[in-house]
């Protein structure tokens, strides 16, 4: 009995030491070296728990350059800290897990975060998700790509009044089969994308398009179960790929 005791007091000996190693030797973090649009094997997210695979950051100073003069203009009245960088795993067309990315304002960026995690773990196809500045910061070329994004310092169009999107307020999803629509006072039609023309028209009433947005959908439902506006529901024009944080949001 004696030699059974010694080995138990030797393993018990190096649990601590094991317990040591653990600390000095911790898991890696998956998201250090985030590469949108690139997809993750099941495997890895399996391993390391979806946990790891969701956060908001604060703008560091690689970032920032990538932003610089595109997506944040000199005129941009925000300071950097104001806004966060989100990493998300997002299901892409062919339902894979893929990386993506997103700059928010802070004031939304844990309720938007918790929105694409409860997407992405219900198996919602989101396309692409990339920062616009990788477009230049231009919304069209980004929304022809299926682009989703958020923050992009502009006007409201023949105005002086900053858009949702540029305080990072608004959240643009699947943004070519769910088009802005707007009847011009000649009667043609104003529609961003120009290729989503073919998804802006007749919705209610069509099965056949890919990402279709409504009442029904659960981006739509996720959005607006936390306090968003999506531009759907809206009379003068429709904008379904908006969702916006309103005016009196907490």
């Amino acid at each position: 009995m004696k030699p059974i005791r010694l080995l138990f007091a030797a393993l018990v000996l190096l649990l601590p030491l094991a317990a040591c190693d653990n600390e000095d030797n911790p898991q890696p973090d998956p998201t250090a070296e985030w590469k949108a649009a690139t997809t993750v094997d099941e495997a890895e997210i399996d391993r390391t728990g979806p946990d790891a695979w969701f956060k908001a950051e604060e703008i560091d100073d690689a970032l920032f350059d990538r932003m610089w003069l595109k997506s944040w203009k000199e005129d941009c009245p925000l300071d950097r800290d104001e806004l966060r960088y989100l990493k998300v795993l997002h299901r892409n067309a062919d339902g894979l897990p893929q990386r993506g990315e997103m700059v928010v304002n802070a004031a939304i960026a844990d309720r938007t975060l918790g929105i694409f995690r409860r997407l992405y773990e219900a198996g919602y196809r989101i396309e692409r998700m990339v920062l616009v500045d990788d477009y230049n910061a231009e919304d069209e070329p980004s929304m022809c790509a299926n682009n989703s994004s958020s923050f992009n310092f502009r006007f409201i169009s023949g105005t002086t009044k900053i858009s949702k999107h540029g305080y990072g307020l608004a959240i643009d999803i699947n943004p070519l089969y769910n088009p802005y629509v707007r009847r011009r006072d000649d009667g043609s039609w104003h529609i961003e994308p120009a290729p989503g023309e073919a998804y802006a028209f007749d919705r209610e009433n069509r099965e056949d398009i890919p990402y279709k947005i409504d009442r029904q959908d659960l981006a739509c439902r996720l959005f607006t179960a936390a306090g968003f506006e999506w531009g759907g529901d809206w009379t003068t024009r429709k904008d379904y790929q908006h969702f916006e944080w309103p005016e009196s949001g907490d």
